[in-house]
């Protein structure tokens, strides 16, 4: 009877501990829930990402016309056009991009910058 009454105050003192540490832990945590949305600074994340995509895709897509020309030039006249046209639909992809962003009305402030569109 004395151990159990014994193992009962040391499970009640680590209860107490675990309780006040979760309780410490809610309490700090809720400035995180505090924080109020801005969908700018989404869009401006957004934009962001697909301007560096924008970057790597028009050279990629100048690339692939040029290996196009390259194959025609070769002979592989069905290879070379596949790629020319590839090419071109990779390095028009800036503009398919800022289409979708006036469609959806978030291109306030986009940096996809293809001029007049």
């Amino acid at each position: 009877m004395k151990l159990t009454q014994k193992f009962s105050t040391q499970t009640a003192g680590r209860l107490r501990t675990a309780g006040f540490l979760a309780a410490a832990f809610a309490l700090s945590s809720i400035r995180g829930f505090a924080q109020a949305f801005d969908s700018t600074d989404l869009k401006t994340g957004i934009s962001n990402s697909l301007a560096v995509i924008m970057m790597f895709g028009f050279v990629l897509g100048i690339a692939a016309v040029i290996a196009g020309g390259f194959a025609i030039r070769r002979g592989d006249v069905d290879q070379g056009k596949m790629s020319i046209i590839g090419g071109a639909i990779i390095a028009a992809a800036p503009a398919v991009i800022f289409a979708f962003f006036k469609i959806f009305g978030i291109d306030d402030n986009s940096s996809v910058g293809i001029g007049a569109f």
